[in-house]
C-alpha cells in the first residue's frame, strides 16, 4: 500500500507554511487561535474521550489552560476513546507495527503510523492522516535552515544531494518511517536517501558511510560525536557538507567537536513522535518553535506556567495538525524554556531552549590490542526495547567491562524480562567488538533523572569510560 500523501493538501499547507514563516507575531497568534478552535471542534466531534471532556465548551472561546493535562499512559489505556476513527483498534495497530514490511506503508490505505521509543515507559502508537503529514512535510522542507545558500541556488531541487540517516532503521520509529516514506514517494530520491543502522559494528557503519559518500548526515548528537571521533582518527573518510542532529541534547562542546572533525556546519532541530517537526534552528543558531502548528506550555511541578526565560518541570504539547488522534496539553516530559526576546534573524516564530536527553555513550574494552568500543545510548535503548521488550531500565557503566542493568519492576515476569535483556545486550555488545563485558542485573531499583527531567537511561560513572567531546 503506497504511503499516505495528498498532493492538494500538500500544496495548500506548503503555501500556508511559507506565508507564516515571515508573518508577524499578531498573525501567528491569530493562526494559532483558529487552528486551536478547529482542533477542539474536531476532537469533540470524533473522539469519544474529548467529546466528554469538552461537553458544553465553545471551541472558539475555551481557554487552553483550563483544559486537563493528558498523559501517554492514560491515553493509551483509553485508545478506543481517544482516536477519532473506530477502525483504528490498538490490537490491529500493534500487529501493524510488529511487521517491518509495513514501515511507511499506509495503514487502512490512508494513515501513516509510527511508535515512540519507550523512554518514559511502554511505547505509544501515533497515527497521522494526510493533513498531519502534509504539515510535517512542509515544515521539514521549508523551515530547515539553508546552510549552503550558494549550493541551493545552483541546485534548487537538491539533485546532487546524498542524504544518510544514521539511526535505528528497522523499527516503526518516526524518523525511520519518514525516511522510507520519502523514498517511496520520490523514486528519484530513493538512491540518494539512505537509512544506515547504528546497530551494526562501528567499522561496518563507517564503511557503509564511506561507500555511500553522503553530502548530508542526519543523526543524533551522540552518534554525530562518535562519527566525529572516527573522522579525527582517520577511520571515517566520508566528507559530508552538512550535519543535521536532533533527538538529544547538543552541547556547545559537542557541536564544536563535530564541526571541527568534518569542517561543515551543524544544524540542530527539535521534534518528537508526538509532533515530528517542533523547532528548527535559524541561520543564527537559535531554535524557533513552529508555533503556527504547535503550542508548547512550559509548566512547573504544580502545572503553572513557567515565566519566560526559565525552564519548567515539564512541557505540554498541543498538536494543531493532528485531528485524528488529538494531543491536547499532552505531557511531553521535556524541559523547555520559552524565550520572549526577539531573534536577530527577524523571525517572529518564538525562540525556545530545550534540555533534551543527555545519556552517555558507553566506552567498553575491546579485544587485546584493539581500541575501545563506543556504543551510542540510542542503540542500547533500541536493542533492549525491540529485542527484549524491556522499557523500564537504566544501564550504568561502572568500568571498562562492568555494567549494571537496573529495572524498577519486580516479580517473576520482570525478572525473566531482565535476564532476557542481559542475554540480548551481551550478544549485541559482543557483536560490536566489546570483550569480556560483565552485566549485572538489579530489579526493583529506581533510576536517576537527567537535566531534561526524563530518566537517564545510559549512565557512565567511570571517568575512563566517558567519551570526550
Amino acid at each position: 500500500m503506497p504511503p499516505t500523501f495528498d498532493p492538494w493538501q500538500a500544496y495548500v499547507v506548503s503555501s500556508e507554511v511559507a506565508m507564516a514563516t515571515q508573518a508577524s507575531a499578531e498573525s501567528l497568534a491569530a493562526l494559532r487561535a483558529r487552528r486551536l478552535a478547529a482542533l477542539l471542534a474536531a476532537a469533540a466531534e470524533k473522539s469519544p474521550r474529548y467529546r466528554g471532556l469538552l461537553a458544553g465548551c465553545d471551541p472558539a472561546s475555551v481557554r487552553l489552560e483550563d483544559l486537563p493535562v493528558s498523559h501517554k499512559a492514560e491515553l493509551m489505556g483509553d485508545f478506543a476513546g481517544w482516536v477519532g476513527d473506530p477502525a483504528l483498534s490498538l490490537p490491529m495497530l500493534r500487529r501493524f507495527v510488529a511487521d517491518p514490511a509495513n514501515i511507511a506503508t499506509a495503514c487502512l490505505g490512508r494513515y501513516t503510523v509510527w511508535e515512540s521509543s519507550g523512554s518514559t515507559g511502554e511505547p505509544a502508537i501515533f497515527v497521522q492522516d494526510a493533513q498531519a503529514m502534509a504539515v510535517y512535510d512542509a515544515l521539514e522542507a521549508l523551515r530547515r535552515p539553508l546552510l549552503r545558500p550558494l549550493d541551493r541556488l545552483l541546485d534548487p531541487w537538491s539533485i546532487a544531494e546524498r542524504i544518510a540517516f544514521v539511526g535505528a532503521t528497522e523499527g516503526h520509529f518516526a524518523s525511520t518511517v519518514s525516511v522510507e516514506r520519502l523514498r517511496h514517494l520520490q523514486p528519484g530520491l530513493s538512491e540518494r536517501l539512505r537509512g544506515i543502522s547504528f546497530l551494526q559494528p562501528l567499522e561496518q557503519l563507517c564503511a557503509e558511510l564511506d561507500a555511500f559518500a553522503p553530502t548530508v548526515v542526519a543523526t543524533y548528537p551522540s552518534a554525530a560525536v562518535l562519527l566525529a571521533q572516527e573522522r579525527h582518527a582517520g577511520r571515517l573518510k566520508a566528507s559530508p557538507r552538512e550535519i543535521w542532529t536532533g533527538g538529544e541534547t547538543l552541547s556547545a562542546a559537542s557541536r564544536a567537536f563535530v564541526h571541527d572533525a568534518f569542517g561543515c556546519p551543524v544544524a540542530n532541530s527539535y521534534g518528537a513522535s508526538e509532533f515530528l517537526s517542533l523547532a528548527f534552528e535559524c541561520h543564527m543558531g537559535a531554535l524557533h518553535l513552529n508555533s503556527d502548528w504547535a503550542i508548547l506550555e512550559s509548566v512547573d511541578v504544580h502545572g503553572r506556567a513557567a515565566p519566560p526565560g526559565r525552564a519548567g518541570t515539564t512541557t505540554l504539547l498541543t498538536n494543531l495538525a493532528n485531528h485524528l488522534q488529538p494531543l491536547i496539553r499532552y505531557d511531553l516530559g521535556d524541559r523547555v524554556t520559552l524565550c520572549d526576546a526577539p531573534c536577530r534573524c527577524g523571525s517572529h516564530l518564538p525562540l525556545i531552549e530545550v534540555q533534551g536527553r543527555d545519556d552517555d555513550t558507553l566506552r567498553l574494552a575491546g579485544a587485546a590490542g584493539m581500541p575501545a568500543v563506543n556504543v551510542v545510548p540510542l542503540a542500547v535503548s533500541t536493542v533492549l526495547e525491540e529485542e527484549a521488550g524491556l522499557f523500564d531500565f537504566q544501564l550504568v557503566q561502572k568500568g571498562p567491562r562492568e555494567l549494571l542493568l537496573k529495572s524498577g519492576k519486580q516479580g517473576a515476569q520482570a525478572g525473566r524480562t531482565l535476564q532476557k535483556a542481559r542475554t540480548v545486550l551481551a550478544a549485541f555488545l559482543a557483536a560490536q567488538g566489546a570483550q569480556g563485558v560483565r552485566i549485572h542485573c538489579s530489579a526493583g531499583e529506581g533510576a536517576h533523572c537527567g537535566r531534561s527531567g526524563k530518566t537517564r537511561r545510559v549512565i557512565v560513572q567511570t571517568g575512563d569510560a566517558r567519551v570526550p567531546c
